[in-house]
């Protein structure tokens, strides 16, 4: 969830790998010092958080997009993956681009995330991509995107404040959000989708008397009516079902001892039964419950936090679905785009997200 809106200045476009002998004929530079599986080619897709630079355009089928952060001089993303034993994790995709959000497919093949406003796909392992998922003329996607349970269907969020649908394949994509008033009086930004694959849950966010306010929510995922849970009182975020399909787990500032002092909550899909769940100083966000039911993972930021930040030393926790026995699975530099989204492996045996350390000290 991100509520600025300002256009990045452009930056030198930044390949999937080395350049090629076209590429260097024409006097073009690389900018990635750490190189992945493709080396570039004309029409692979580059990963870039800002618009090409004039001395590359034509060259790559980037587009320009309204993405409103990029990292700092010297910083990269790192794509984990860790077990839930605690016995290792493993680093296996590094970039100098903005990568945000993963999911993992169903069937346990792909990693997706976002990055400059599209969505790509990376094998587990790092072995296979990261490859351009097609979403027609959107090109504004954010870092609240799910899976269908089934595998065939990516519901995505854009800047525009809609959610959409397309093909896990990729292709042209469906609205299935609506029109409340004027554009961006009603903004989406999507958190979770139901066990049977019908329902998708999101923050609803207006401005109201000026002052922010964000509701959890449902609608169908083919469309329809929403169906609001909360009362706006308090902010909210990352609205994820229980994989029994029996509850929605979020943060809250419900019981703020200050502001910004978000914890974490579930209730039934009625919006009845809210009970707390996490109850310590630090600011808690984004629970995501494995598909076996056994484990939560939130992320943890520092006692006085405002909002769901970059750049801030986060913990990565385990604890069971009633909060209980809470460890420490990783700690890094991250926050916004790290985990954002639903990010087990199917066989619940992983988590995958993003750190974004700098170069200095990668791992």
């Amino acid at each position: 969830l991100v509520l600025a809106a300002t256009k990045p200045p452009p930056k030198p476009c930044a390949h999937l790998g080395p350049l090629g002998p076209e590429d260097k004929a024409e006097g073009r530079e690389n900018t990635h010092d750490i190189y992945v599986h493709n080396g570039h080619k004309p029409g692979l897709p580059c990963l870039c958080a800002g618009p090409v630079s004039p001395s590359v355009k034509g060259k790559c089928n980037q587009r320009e997009t309204n993405s409103v952060r990029q990292l700092q001089s010297g910083q990269i993303s790192e794509l984990v993956v860790a077990r839930r034993d605690g016995a290792g994790r493993e680093v296996d995709y590094r970039t100098q681009d903005l990568i945000e959000a993963p999911n993992w497919t169903p069937d346990g093949r792909w990693l997706i995330f976002n990055a400059g406003g599209r969505l790509y796909r990376l094998s587990p392992d790092g072995a296979e991509g990261p490859v351009l998922i097609e979403t027609g003329a959107l090109n504004d996607l954010n870092n609240d995107h799910v899976v269908s349970p089934d595998g065939r269907w990516l519901f995505l969020s854009s800047d525009d404040g809609h959610l959409y649908r397309v093909s896990s394949e990729g292709g042209d994509v469906t609205r299935v959000s609506n029109q409340h008033g004027a554009p961006g009086d009603y903004r989406y930004y999507l958190h979770g989708i139901s066990p049977d694959g019908e329902t998708l849950a999101y923050v609803g966010l207006t401005v109201e008397q000026g002052r922010t306010v964000t509701r959890v929510c449902t609608i169908p995922a083919e469309g329809g009516p929403d169906r609001i849970l909360t009362d706006g009182a308090h902010p909210v975020d990352g609205p994820e079902f229980s994989p029994d399909g029996a509850f929605l787990y979020f943060n809250a500032e419900a019981a703020d001892r200050a502001p910004g002092h978000a914890q974490i909550y579930r209730m039934k899909l009625d919006g009845k039964g809210v009970e707390q769940l996490t109850f310590d100083d630090r600011v808690n966000w984004f629970p995501h419950i494995s598909p076996d039911g056994a484990t939560m993972a939130y992320l943890s930021y520092p006692s006085g936090t405002l909002g769901h930040p970059a750049d801030h030393e986060v913990i990565i926790r385990l604890a069971r679905p009633d909060g209980s026995d809470i460890s420490d699975l990783d700690a890094f530099n991250g926050g916004q785009g790290s985990i954002n989204v639903a990010s087990w492996a199917p066989d619940s045996s992983k988590l995958a997200y993003v750190r974004y350390p700098f170069s200095a000290s990668a791992a």
